[in-house]
C-alpha cells in the first residue's frame, strides 16, 4: 500500500517494538494496555468476513489516553484502528498496529440540553443508552439501527448509520452538530460548523489544523465537475468521502465550512472522534404497525409505493429464509402465534406520532388500499405494544436470525448487502439481483428497508474454498455495476471497509478518487488513521477470516460436538455480530454487563477457545491460564444459547474446558466440593440444626473463605431436618426406587385412584433439604389434580459437577438417574420438578454427555415443567383456586430462571401464576440474578455476582412496595433476592397451593405465608 505522501505505509512492527511500545503505552496511559496473544486475537476481528490481528490493543479512559497511544504509535511507526462495539459488518475495524476500544471507558452521556435538543456524549456511548438518558424528556436520537443495543455513536459516527427510520430521520451526519477529535499528529481539534472568516483565520495557523482549513477547499474548488458528476446522486449514501457536501457549503453565501459533518462516515481514516455534540428529536409517543402477509418477496416489494404515499416513518421487508429461522428458536416463538398462513414475506410499516387516533387513521388506509390494489393476503394491525413486541423482536434481529442458518464456515456473508436504489426502481432492481445470485448458484436471506430502496442481501459463501472466493467477487463485481446502472449507491449504510473500497476508484472515477486520496492525504500524510479503508484499499478477498484458521487438530472430547463440527467448530459459530454486549435487556452476558470488558461477553469467550482450538495442542491450550481468565466470569447462565442467534452454548464450552484443565493442573478443592453439593446437602439436613451453626460463626466463615474461596459476606443456606424425602416417607408416598406400600398416608393418591396417571417429581439436590416445602406444595397440588406422585431422590442429576467441568463424575450420575427413571416409571409418563437447573439437565446436559443412552433419550422427552401440568388441572377444572386466598388479588413480580428462560422459556409459569384470581402478574426483564449456583457464593466472584443483581434486579423489586409478592423460580434467585434486596422470594408453586379453594393435605394452614428455616432461599 502506498501513502498518499509517498512513504511506504507503516509495517507491522517486529516482536521487540511490541515490547517497547507495550511498556511506554503503560507508561503513558491511564487506560488498560494489552499485547497479549488471546487480546490480540479478540480484537483481530469484527462482524465482518476478515480479521487482521493487531499488535496490541488500548481501552483509553480519555482524550489524553487517545492522544498518547496515537503518539506512541507514531513513533513505532504502526497505524491505530478506533472500535467501538466491533460490530462493522464490512471490515472497518479490523486492523495492523494499535486498536483503540472507545467503548469500554468513554461511555458517558455528558450532558442532555433539552432547550437545544442536543446531547454531548463520549464516543462509546451506545445508542439505547443515549435513548434511555433522552427519554424522560421526550427525546431521542433519531437514526435507529437494528444493533442500537450495542452499537456506539461513534461507530455512527465512522459508518454514517441510518437504520429503520432513515426516510424521516435521515441518517447520523444529518444529526451531528461538534466533534471533539484527535488528529494525526495527536493534536486535539473541535470540529463543526465555521463561518468563512473563522476559516481564513484558521488556515493561516502552522499546523495540521490549519493546513486541513487551507487545503480542503482547494481539494473542492479544483474537483467540482468531478465531484458534481462522480458523486451518486441517490442520497442514502455512506460511502467514499463527502466531498459533496463540502463543495455544497462552500458554494453557499455564507461559506461556512462544517468539518464535523464532513469526517462523518470516513471510518476513522481522518480523525479519531472521542466526543460529539448530537442532535436529538422528540420521541413519538405512539407508533403502530400494519405487517403485510405477501406470497413472494416480489409482491412485498410492489406494496412499498402504496405504503409510502401513507407518509410511513419505516417500510422493512423480511423474507421467508429469516422468518423460518425465528421460528425455530425459543426467544421468537411468540411471532408465529400472530401470523397469518405461511407468508414468503412480510412487510412492516410503521407509523409514529403522538396522536393515535391520526396514526390507526393512517393503518386503515393503506391497508384499504393494500385490499383495492391486491397487494398481499392478510394485514395484520399492531396499535398497542403488547401486540408490537414479538414483530418488533424479529424485525430487529433479521440479522441475527440469518446468521444462524451458518454451516461451518458457509455463512451468509457482508460483502453485497449495503447496496440502496431510488426505492421506484426498487421491484425491478431486485429481480435482476436475484438473477445474478440464481446464475452463481448462491443462496440468499433478503431483509432491509424497502422505503429507502435498501435491502440487505447475503448469499451463502464459504470462504475456506477457493472456488467460492472467487465466485463471491464475480458477485461482487456484478452487484456494483448493476447498481451503478441504476444510479444507487454500493455503501448505503454500513461503511465501504474493507469489503468495498477496492470498488471505489471504479464507482467514483479516477478523478473523483484521486481528489478523495488528497483528502486523506491531508488528514493523515503517513497514512496513520485505519490504513486501507475507503481508499488505497487491499483486494476484498484479502484477509479473509476463515482461511486463515488453520485445520483443527484432533481432539478428543467428553461432550458430543459433532454436529456442529466439533468444540472448535461450536465456538467458531460465533459470527461476532455482538448481541452479548448488549445491556438493559434480557440476560445475555451478565459478565459483560458487570464488567463492559470484550473478553467477559459471549463474543469474546467463543473467540478465545476458537484461538485456543487452532493450535497444535489444543489439550494443552485448553489448559492455558489466560484462557482461563477470559472464562473466569461466565456464570454459565445458558442465556447465550437461546439469546445468541447462532446458539453460542458457551456454559457448554466452558464445561468442556474445565475438564482438560483438570486433565492438565488438577481437580480443586472446592470444584470437588461443589460438585458434591447432594451429599454434603443431605448431611446437613441430617444433622441440622447444628449444621447451620458455620453459617453464622464469623471464625469459622473466614477459615471457609481461606481454605475453600467462600465469600464470608455470603448467606449459606440453611438446612431443614425435616426434609422432602423424610415427609413422602412419613405419609407412605412411593418412591422411583421404592413402590408405595398399600394404603397410604391422610391425601396420598394411589395409582388406582389416580385418572390422571403417575407423575415422577424430581427431588432435586437443594430445595430437598433447604425449602421442603417448595416440593411439597407440588407434590400436594398435583395429587389434587388427580395425579399418583412417584418421588425421585436415589441422587443428583450431574448439575453441579458438570458445572465444575467434573464430566466423568457427572456422566456418571446422569447415567444412574435416568436409568432408574427409565425403569422404575412407567412409559410416558412425565416427570416434573420445582428447580429448573436440575430439571432442565435432564433434558440438555444429560444428552450432550449420553447422546447415545437410549434411558436418557426416553427421559429426556419426558421432561415437563410442573407448571404446565398444573395449570392444565385448574383450566380443567380438576384444581380450584379462591378469590380469598392471601395470594389472591396481589401484585406478583416473577423472576425467571436463567436455564428455564434458555430451555423452555418461562410463558408456563407466569401462565399458572395468571391463574391465581385476580393476581397482577409482572415478568422481570431483569436478567441473570448474579448467583448462578456456586458462582455468588465464591470469594473472588463475589462482588461480580453483586453487581450483576444490582444491574437490574435488585432495582426492580426495591422500587416495588411491601405489598407486592415476589416469585423466582430458582434457588439461587430466591437466595440473590432476600441478600440483595432483604425481600423474601417465593416458589410460584408455593403461592399457588397457598391459594387453594380447599381440599388436600393442610390445607387450612397453608392459607397463610410459611417458610422453612430462618432464610427464604
Amino acid at each position: 500500500m502506498t501513502a498518499i505522501s509517498g512513504d511506504a505505509a507503516p509495517a507491522a512492527a517486529p516482536a521487540a517494538t511490541a515490547r517497547e511500545v507495550e511498556a511506554r503505552l503503560r507508561g503513558q496511559v491511564e487506560g488498560e494496555v494489552r499485547f497479549d496473544d488471546y487480546t490480540r486475537h479478540l480484537f483481530s476481528r469484527d462482524a465482518s468476513m476478515y480479521a487482521i490481528e493487531p499488535l496490541g490493543v488500548v481501552f483509553p479512559r480519555h482524550a489524553g489516553d487517545v492522544q498518547a497511544a496515537l503518539t506512541a504509535a507514531a513513533e513505532a511507526g504502526i497505524p491505530v484502528v478506533p472500535r467501538g462495539a466491533g460490530t462493522s459488518l464490512a471490515g472497518q475495524t479490523t486492523g495492523p498496529g494499535l486498536v483503540l476500544d472507545l467503548s469500554r471507558h468513554m461511555n458517558r452521556v455528558v450532558e442532555i440540553d433539552t432547550d437545544a435538543r442536543t446531547a454531548l456524549v463520549e464516543a462509546g456511548v451506545v445508542q439505547d443508552q443515549l435513548n434511555r438518558a433522552a427519554a424522560p424528556h421526550g427525546l431521542m436520537f433519531g437514526p435507529d439501527t437494528s444493533t442500537s443495543n450495542r452499537a456506539t455513536i461513534g461507530g455512527m459516527i465512522g459508518n454514517n448509520s441510518a437504520g429503520s427510520g432513515s426516510i424521516r430521520y435521515g441518517m447520523t451526519i444529518d444529526h451531528v452538530r461538534e466533534l471533539d477529535v484527535v488528529l494525526s499528529d495527536a493534536t486535539l481539534a473541535r470540529l463543526g460548523p465555521v463561518a468563512r472568516d473563522v476559516r481564513e483565520q484558521r488556515a493561516a495557523l502552522p499546523t495540521l489544523e490549519g493546513r486541513i482549513h487551507r487545503e480542503l477547499p482547494r481539494i473542492a474548488e479544483e474537483n467540482a465537475t468531478a465531484i458534481a458528476e462522480g458523486m451518486p446522486g441517490f442520497w442514502r449514501r455512506a460511502g467514499g468521502y463527502r466531498l459533496d457536501r463540502l463543495a455544497g457549503q462552500l458554494a453557499s453565501p455564507d461559506g461556512e465550512l462544517d468539518l464535523a459533518k464532513f469526517v462523518v462516515g470516513s471510518e476513522g481514516t481522518l480523525v479519531l472522534a472521542t466526543r460529539a455534540l448530537v442532535d436529538l428529536v422528540p420521541k413519538p409517543s405512539r407508533t403502530v404497525i400494519a405487517v403485510g402477509h405477501f406470497t413472494s418477496v416480489a409482491g412485498a416489494i410492489a406494496a412499498t409505493e402504496d405504503a409510502l404515499t401513507c407518509d410511513p416513518s419505516a417500510v422493512e421487508m423480511m423474507d421467508r429464509t429469516i422468518l423460518d429461522l425465528s421460528r425455530q428458536r425459543i426467544e421468537y416463538a411468540s411471532l408465529g402465534t400472530i401470523l397469518e398462513g405461511d407468508p414468503e414475506a412480510l412487510l412492516f410499516v410503521s407509523f409514529t406520532g403522538d396522536d393515535e387516533r391520526e396514526l390507526v387513521g393512517r393503518l386503515e388506509r393503506l391497508t384499504a388500499l393494500w385490499r383495492r390494489h391486491r397487494h398481499g393476503y392478510h394485514t395484520l394491525q399492531a396499535v398497542t405494544p403488547a401486540q408490537q413486541g414479538a414483530l418488533l423482536k424479529v424485525r430487529k434481529s433479521s440479522l441475527g436470525l440469518l446468521m444462524a442458518a451458518s454451516e461451518g464456515t458457509r455463512r451468509p456473508l457482508a460483502f453485497i448487502e449495503d447496496t440502496a436504489v431510488d426505492p421506484v426502481h426498487l421491484a425491478d432492481y431486485t429481480r435482476r439481483f436475484k438473477e445474478v445470485l440464481d446464475r452463481h448458484g448462491l443462496d440468499a436471506g433478503f431483509y432491509g428497508h424497502c422505503s429507502v430502496g435498501c435491502l440487505h442481501i447475503r448469499p451463502f459463501v464459504d470462504t475456506a474454498d477457493p472456488a467460492q472466493v472467487a465466485t463471491m467477487r464475480s458477485v461482487a463485481e456484478e452487484i456494483k455495476d448493476l447498481v451503478r446502472e441504476y444510479g444507487g449507491v454500493n455503501s448505503s449504510e454500513h461503511g465501504d471497509g474493507l469489503a468495498r473500497s477496492e470498488f471505489n476508484r471504479e464507482l467514483f472515477g479516477d478523478e473523483l478518487y484521486e481528489a478523495m486520496r488528497r483528502v486523506k492525504g491531508v488528514f493523515d500524510p503517513d497514512d496513520r488513521l485505519n490504513p486501507g479503508k475507503i481508499v488505497d484499499a487491499p483486494a476484498m478477498t484479502e484477509n479473509l477470516r476463515d482461511p486463515a484458521l488453520p485445520p483443527a487438530s484432533e481432539l478428543r472430547t467428553r461432550l458430543d460436538f459433532e454436529v456442529v463440527g466439533g468444540m472448535r467448530g461450536a465456538a467458531d459459530r460465533c459470527m461476532n455480530i455482538g448481541l452479548c454486549r448488549k445491556a438493559g435487556a434480557g440476560t445475555m452476558c451478565p459478565s459483560y454487563m458487570a464488567t463492559l470488558k470484550e473478553e467477559d461477553s459471549t463474543r469474546g469467550r467463543a473467540n478465545a477457545l476458537v484461538k485456543a482450538l487452532s493450535e497444535p495442542d489444543p489439550h494443552r491450550a485448553l489448559g492455558d491460564g489466560r484462557l482461563h481468565e477470559v472464562l473466569d466470569l461466565c456464570l454459565m447462565c445458558k442465556a447465550c444459547k437461546s439469546e445468541c442467534p447462532l446458539g453460542v452454548d458457551m456454559a457448554t464450552l466452558k464445561a468442556e474446558t474445565l475438564a482438560h484443565h483438570h486433565d492438565e493442573h488438577g481437580v480443586p478443592r472446592r470444584s470437588r466440593v461443589f460438585a458434591s453439593i447432594r451429599r454434603l446437602n443431605r448431611l446437613g439436613s441430617a444433622t441440622a440444626p447444628l449444621s447451620n451453626l458455620p453459617g453464622r460463626i464469623p471464625l469459622l466463615r473466614r477459615l471457609m473463605d481461606r481454605w475453600l474461596g467462600i465469600a464470608p459476606a455470603r448467606p449459606l443456606p440453611v438446612f431443614v431436618r425435616g426434609n422432602l424425602v423424610r415427609w413422602f416417607r412419613r405419609r407412605g408416598g412411593a418412591t422411583a426406587q421404592q413402590p408405595r406400600p398399600a394404603g397410604g398416608a391422610r391425601g396420598s393418591r394411589s395409582e388406582a385412584d389416580a385418572p390422571q396417571g403417575t407423575v415422577t417429581y424430581l427431588a432435586d439436590s437443594f430445595t430437598t433439604y433447604t425449602e421442603p416445602g417448595i416440593g411439597r406444595a407440588a407434590i400436594e397440588l398435583l395429587e389434587l389434580a388427580g395425579w399418583h406422585v412417584a418421588l425421585e431422590s436415589g441422587g443428583c442429576c450431574g448439575r453441579s459437577a458438570f458445572s465444575k467441568g467434573l464430566l466423568d463424575e457427572a456422566k456418571d450420575q446422569a447415567r444412574a438417574l435416568a436409568r432408574r427413571l427409565a425403569e422404575n416409571t412407567p412409559a410416558d409418563s412425565p416427570v416434573v420438578g420445582c428447580e429448573p437447573s436440575c430439571l432442565m439437565t435432564l433434558r440438555d446436559e444429560h444428552r450432550a454427555m449420553l447422546p447415545d443412552d437410549e434411558a436418557v433419550a426416553d427421559v429426556s422427552g419426558r421432561v415437563r415443567q410442573v407448571e404446565e401440568l398444573l395449570t392444565e388441572a385448574i383450566d380443567d377444572g380438576r384444581l380450584r383456586l379462591a378469590a380469598g386466598a392471601w395470594p389472591a388479588g396481589r401484585r406478583i413480580l416473577y423472576h425467571g430462571h436463567c436455564h428455564q428462560k434458555a430451555e423452555v422459556g418461562t410463558a408456563a409459569t407466569v401462565e399458572l401464576l395468571k391463574r391465581i384470581p385476580g393476581a397482577e402478574v409482572v415478568e422481570l426483564d431483569a436478567g441473570c440474578c448474579g448467583m448462578a449456583g456456586s458462582f455468588g457464593f465464591e470469594s473472588e466472584h463475589y462482588e461480580t455476582s453483586m453487581t450483576v443483581g444490582g444491574d437490574r434486579l435488585f432495582p426492580a423489586i426495591g422500587a416495588e412496595p411491601d405489598g407486592t409478592l415476589v416469585a423466582a423460580s430458582g434457588v439461587s434467585c430466591r437466595q440473590q433476592i432476600f441478600h440483595g434486596t432483604e425481600r423474601s422470594a417465593w416458589h410460584p408453586v408455593e403461592l399457588v397451593r397457598a391459594a387453594l379453594a380447599s381440599g388436600g393435605p393442610d390445607a387450612e394452614g397453608d392459607q397463610v405465608p410459611r417458610r422453612e428455616g430462618e432464610l427464604p432461599q
